[in-house]
C-alpha cells in the first residue's frame, strides 16, 4: 500500500510539474512583450527583456554643440552640453574622441581635446568644453562613451503608437471585418452539422469527407484562385472585387470546413434518444435543431468563435489580398506595419502595438472561457 500511495505522489508530481512548466512556456512571451512595451526605446533596441531590471552599460555618441552656442565666463570661451536628454540619466565611466579608443579617458577629469582647447565630461553627462581662444567651429566634434544607464520605464511608446495618424480607424476597421467573419461561417456551419449528424440523405458521408480534406488544403493555394472568382463576379456585377464583402466571404470559405467538422462531432455525441423523442412527437428537423440541437451546443459554438474571433483578428494576408488598401481598409496588422517604418527597426513600437492589439482577443477568451473549455470535451457523453 505504501509503494502505489507514493507511486500515486510521484505521478501527480510529474502531471503538475508538466502542467507548471506548460504554463511558464505560455506565459512568458506574453510577459516578455509587455515589459518591453514599457521599456525606454534604446534600452529595448540593445538588451533583451529579461535584463529590463538590472542597469544597462552601453556604448554611444554624442556630438558637441556648434561654436555659436559658446559663452564667455572668467576670461574664457565656454560651451556647456548635457549628454543626457532631461528626462534620461545615467553614469558616464569614460569617453574618447575617436571610437577606436573608446575608453581612453575617465569620467570627471580635465583633458587636453586638441591643442588649443580642454574639454570635461562629467560622469554625470554634463560637458564643459572650454578654451582662451574663441570658437569658429560650424560643426561640433563627437564624443564617444561608456555610460551605465538605470532602468527606464515609460507609457511613452503606448503614447506614440495611440496618438499615431489611422491607429483608431483601424481598430474599428479590424472589428468591422472581425465580427461578421466569425458569425456567418458559424451561422452556415451549424446548420450544415446538423444536417450532417442527423439527417438521411445521399452522400452524406462523401460531403464529410470532402470536408475533411478541405482541411488540410493550405490556405495560400487558394488565394489566387478565389481572388480571380471574386474579380469575375465584381466585373459582371458591376460591383468592387475587393472590399468588406470579399473578405468576409475569404473568411467564411476558409473557416467552413473546420467548422462544420468541429460541430458535427459534437452534435452526433449528443444523446439519440431525446431527438428521436422529439421527432416522434411531431417535431420538425428545424425545430429540433433550433429548440434542442443549438442550446445544448453553445459550448462547440463558443469554441469555434474564439479560435476563429483570434484568427480573423490576427490576420493579415487574407485582408491584404481581399479588402485592397485604403485608410477605410486597413486593419491592425496592417497599420502596425506601416508604423515600423521601411527598416522595421522600431521596436518599441512593434511591442505596445502588438500588446494593445491583443487586449480585445485577451478579453474575449477570458469571457467566454468557460464554454471553451466545455468545448474542448466535446464528445465525453455518447449517444446511441
Amino acid at each position: 500500500m505504501s509503494l502505489e500511495s507514493n507511486q500515486s505522489t510521484v505521478a501527480k508530481s510529474i502531471k503538475h510539474l508538466v502542467v507548471l512548466v506548460l504554463v511558464i512556456l505560455w506565459t512568458l512571451p506574453t510577459l516578455g512583450l509587455l515589459v518591453s512595451s514599457v521599456r525606454d526605446k534604446d534600452q529595448l533596441s540593445s538588451t533583451g527583456w529579461w535584463s529590463a531590471l538590472t542597469s544597462t552599460v552601453q556604448n554611444d555618441v554624442y556630438r558637441l554643440p556648434k561654436a555659436s552656442e559658446q559663452q564667455f565666463n572668467n576670461g574664457r570661451y565656454e560651451i556647456q552640453a548635457s549628454i543626457f536628454e532631461a528626462n534620461k540619466a545615467g553614469i558616464i565611466s569614460s569617453w574618447a574622441p575617436r571610437a577606436d579608443e573608446l575608453g581612453k579617458f575617465d569620467a570627471d577629469t580635465e583633458t587636453e581635446f586638441n591643442e588649443t582647447s580642454n574639454i570635461v565630461v562629467g560622469a554625470d553627462g554634463n560637458v564643459v568644453w572650454f578654451s582662451d581662444d574663441e570658437f569658429t567651429h560650424t560643426r561640433g566634434p563627437r564624443l564617444f562613451y561608456t555610460a551605465e544607464t538605470p532602468p527606464r520605464f515609460t507609457f511613452d511608446n503606448y503614447r506614440e503608437v495611440l496618438q499615431s495618424e489611422g491607429i483608431g480607424r483601424a481598430f474599428i476597421n479590424t472589428f468591422t471585418v472581425t465580427l461578421p467573419a466569425t458569425f456567418i461561417p458559424i451561422l452556415i456551419a451549424a446548420f450544415a452539422a446538423y444536417a450532417l449528424a442527423w439527417m438521411e440523405f445521399k452522400g452524406r458521408l462523401v460531403f464529410l469527407a470532402m470536408i475533411i480534406g478541405l482541411i488540410v488544403v493550405p490556405l495560400q493555394m487558394s488565394l489566387i484562385p478565389v481572388l480571380q472568382v471574386f474579380a469575375v463576379i465584381g466585373k459582371t456585377f458591376d460591383i468592387p472585387s475587393k472590399s468588406y464583402l470579399t473578405v468576409w466571404l475569404a473568411h467564411t470559405g476558409f473557416g467552413l470546413p473546420l467548422a462544420i467538422f468541429l460541430l458535427r462531432n459534437y452534435m452526433a455525441s449528443l444523446p439519440r434518444d431525446i431527438i428521436e423523442s422529439a421527432y416522434m412527437d411531431g417535431a420538425t428537423h428545424f425545430q429540433i435543431f433550433m429548440k434542442m440541437i443549438l442550446p445544448l451546443s453553445m459550448p462547440a459554438l463558443a469554441s469555434f468563435a474564439i479560435f476563429q474571433f483570434l484568427w480573423t483578428w490576427n490576420d493579415l494576408l487574407v485582408a491584404a489580398v481581399f479588402l485592397g488598401q485604403g485608410e477605410d481598409k486597413t486593419v491592425m496588422t496592417q497599420q502596425l506595419i506601416e508604423l515600423l517604418g521601411s527598416r522595421g527597426d522600431n521596436w518599441e513600437i512593434l511591442t505596445s502595438g502588438a500588446f494593445i492589439s491583443i487586449i480585445v482577443p485577451i478579453i474575449i477568451f477570458l469571457s467566454m472561457q468557460r464554454y471553451f473549455v466545455r468545448g474542448l470535451l466535446a464528445g465525453s457523453v455518447k449517444g446511441g
